[in-house]
């Protein structure tokens, strides 16, 4: 982060806040005069089915914006079904499948009950979240998808290498599933660890309407992780509600495209109240995935000792002592917690949240799960192994073959941007009067009503070759199976809006190398991998798979405003 103790311009910071004080002074009367105007000027909006987006009480609503609402149509899904027609969510169930064996996945409405609202949602097999699928390593696994939603949609198998026309990408590896058909995928899992599946069609409405699962691929090396007394999925999600429910989707295009969709209701596992209970001593082993629209959660366990073990595609070079689990949308991390008082224990979303308009930051703590410890005490084998941090030699060993690559001069630049049209003059004023706070991470939503308001129609995320200038679907790179390539992505802090981008790189593996030029220490493959504001991330990419694939910020308005490119790897001569 930069330094506090004096601007580049030379002026202090208490300088730089009253001249910001000053601006806001302006721009609350410049709102006054243009807003009227606009939205005379926006006869065609379509307010039905709307409902203004919940406030923050330390977030002043913008004058003049009270009756403004995003130029899209409300989407709500099951409107006109009687809710006693469908049937209720069940809690996710694991299924353990074998090499070949089959499994029938239907996408179909389900209704839930969240902070005492029938709601109703998109489930797999009626469950919230989808079944979780444990499969050996090396193994194939047919999937048959049934779509009876009223929407088309696909399942993109996140972070496996499998076979590309399986990859669940509509327009470049199938068509998307109408409503009423099917498609059957072969999944291949060449790697050991834990992935998910979700869709790749408006993921910002069917993802957080609910429809992911976990995946997890068992090793074949025996004591690939330390011992620990039992595994728990914990998959984190948020959801925006106000007193009537769950607020609507832009129908034709996404909302919050600013800084995509964040909710304000907390669950864990599709619970709103989760909670857990153990015995005294006992080490629980975590399988983290973040499934939220945009939320980067930083999760604390309560105090007591976590270690780190694993990310998106296998382990780490070595075990460590971490404080919290900084993760962002779609990346997964894989922890040991140790329990060993009784007590409770709150598993929470620590963060430093900030708001744009006061030009404040202040401390906010989300409870996530509570963990009931007993005073009964648990057999010591894990608690006695889990203060050994092991190294792992076979990753060490694998990723020194690569070492020699790391420091070479990137072969493609990449650049973050934003590009807007026809913003509500007040989102524009405010975020050009909004210079001072650029924090390398948005933990929250600091600007509700404006992020609210801004649509995909007028909201463009951008990824750029620095080089050639090329942006989003101009960019089509062509590479070799077997290539090492090593992109240097820069996010910068002097767009519209900066924000952190959580990158994710289909049927493929990388190596973050390095972040602001300091070289990592402690590498792990990944496929998916935060960019914070203002920082420059290197990235080498083993090009393993062949076929045409993509490269997005995981954000899900992000994407689906654009911020995606595509590249082609082609197979190698046998």
């Amino acid at each position: 982060m930069p330094s506090t103790d004096t601007a580049t311009d030379g002026r202090t910071p208490a300088a730089k806040i009253s001249m910001k004080c000053s601006a806001r002074s302006v721009l609350v009367a410049a709102i006054g005069i243009l807003i009227p105007s606009f939205l005379e000027a926006q006869q065609d909006t379509v307010r039905e089915g709307w409902r203004m987006v919940p406030m923050d009480p330390n977030m002043p609503m913008m004058p003049g914006l009270e009756g403004a609402v995003p130029g899209v149509s409300a989407f709500l899904p099951g409107l006109g079904i009687n809710f006693a027609t469908i049937a209720e969510a069940r809690p996710s169930e694991l299924v353990t499948l074998a090499d070949g064996d089959t499994l029938d996945i239907t996408v179909s409405l389900v209704r839930r009950e969240l902070q005492g609202h029938e709601t109703v949602m998109f489930g797999y097999n009626g469950q919230y979240p989808g079944p979780m699928l444990q499969v050996p390593e090396d193994a194939t696994v047919v999937v048959r998808v049934a779509n009876q939603i009223e929407m088309p949609t696909t399942i993109h198998w996140h972070g496996i290498r499998l076979e590309n026309q399986f990859d669940g990408v509509p327009g470049i590896t199938q068509a998307a599933i109408q409503s009423g058909d099917s498609f059957t995928y072969e999944v291949y899992v060449p790697d050991a660890g834990l992935f998910w599946y979700h869709p790749h069609v408006r993921e910002d409405v069917q993802q957080d309407l609910g429809l992911f699962g976990n995946m997890v691929v068992t090793p074949s090396e025996a004591d690939y992780y330390g011992p620990a007394s039992r595994e728990v999925a914990f998959v984190l999600d948020d959801i925006l509600m106000d007193d009537s429910g769950v607020l609507p989707w832009g129908e034709t295009a996404p909302t919050h495209a600013l800084m995509g969709r964040f909710g304000n209701v907390m669950m864990v596992n599709g619970e709103t109240d989760h909670t857990l209970t153990a015995q005294t001593g006992e080490v629980i082993r975590f399988l983290m995935t973040n499934v939220a629209n945009s939320r980067t959660f930083n999760v604390t366990f309560g105090g007591a000792p976590v270690k780190l073990l694993a990310s998106d595609v296998g382990r780490f070079e070595r075990e460590q002592w971490i404080e919290s689990v900084v993760i962002g949308p779609a990346e997964r991390y894989v922890v040991d917690v140790l329990f060993d008082q009784p007590g409770n224990f709150v598993i929470a979303n620590t963060i430093q949240a900030v708001n744009h308009f006061r030009g404040e930051f202040y401390p906010r703590v989300d409870t996530l799960s509570v963990v009931t410890i007993t005073d009964e005490r648990a057999p010591s084998v894990a608690s006695e192994r889990f203060q050994t941090l092991r190294t792992h030699q076979t990753v060490v060993d694998e990723i020194n073959q690569f070492r020699p690559h790391f420091g070479r001069t990137p072969d493609y630049d990449l650049e973050t941007t934003v590009r807007v049209q026809g913003l509500n003059p007040s989102i524009v004023l405010t975020m050009e009067a909004d210079t001072l706070f650029v924090p390398p991470m948005e933990w929250n939503d600091a600007m509700p009503m404006a992020n609210w308001l801004s649509t995909g129609e007028q909201v463009t995320w951008i990824l750029r070759d620095r080089r050639t200038g090329a942006e989003n679907q101009e960019i089509n790179w062509q590479f070799d199976q077997g290539d090492l390539v090593k992109f240097r992505i820069f996010n910068t802090p002097e767009s519209f809006h900066p924000m952190n981008h959580p990158i994710h790189i289909h049927g493929q593996r990388f190596l973050v190398i390095a972040l602001d030029g300091v070289q990592s220490q402690n590498l792990v493959w990944k496929d998916t991998a935060i960019v914070p504001v203002g920082s420059m991330m290197d990235v080498l990419v083993e090009m393993s798979n062949p076929g045409r694939w993509m490269l997005h910020c995981h954000i899900a308005e992000h994407l689906h405003t654009g911020m995606s490119l595509n590249f082609t790897v082609a197979e190698a001569s046998p």
